[in-house]
């Protein structure tokens, strides 16, 4: 990562399996497929800041009547934020406290990380599957959002599903490839 962006040329795994292990066939995998959603992502906060744009002028200069904008926006935001989760997790890139890690030695360090990790993984693994349950509901029921445009539930609940279980692959993949490089030493 720069201090301005993202940049899609370094690799952002921190964890790095052992090459040619099945861990490490999986993280490979798993940072394209984020790579892609990140750029997927940044074209929808450019729509998002677009159709807000677009709302702020229609209804200044134009006194037009805007339903859709802000709920379309909100869409693509929270589409935006869950679904890059994996690859801000993949960098650590997460908000942490390190307090800690001055006054603990590398193994107390590392065993700090695996706790940390093991509880993130336990944490995101209920809020993805709380998340699919609403998705579930949303999609049976029919939900619609309150608003006059009426946009189904499903969508954002699907992106917030989706994030959340990209996000629990990434928290597993790193305390494999962690448990993997104790195994190996």
């Amino acid at each position: 990562m720069s201090a301005h962006g993202i940049d899609l040329g370094h690799s952002a795994t921190v964890t790095a399996a052992r090459p040619g292990s099945r861990v490490g066939r999986i993280n490979r995998a798993m940072t394209l497929l984020n790579r892609a959603i990140v750029v997927l992502c940044s074209i929808a906060l450019i729509v998002a800041s677009t159709i807000l744009s677009y709302s702020v002028a229609a209804r200044y200069f134009f006194n037009a009547a805007t339903y859709w904008q802000d709920e379309a926006a909100v869409f693509l935001l929270v589409g935006a934020t869950f679904l890059s989760t994996a690859f801000v997790q993949a960098g650590r890139g997460h908000i942490g406290i390190e307090a800690l890690t001055g006054y603990l030695s590398k193994r107390g360090n590392a065993i700090r990380m695996l706790v940390v990790d093991t509880a993130s993984l336990l944490f995101c693994a209920f809020f993805a599957w709380k998340s699919w349950t609403l998705f579930h509901e949303a999609w049976v029921d029919g939900q619609v959002s309150g608003s006059t445009w009426a946009p189904p539930l499903w969508i954002p609940y699907s992106m917030m599903s989706l994030g959340m279980t990209l996000m629990t692959l990434q928290i597993a993949l790193q305390l494999a490839a962690s448990l993997d490089a104790w195994r190996s030493k």
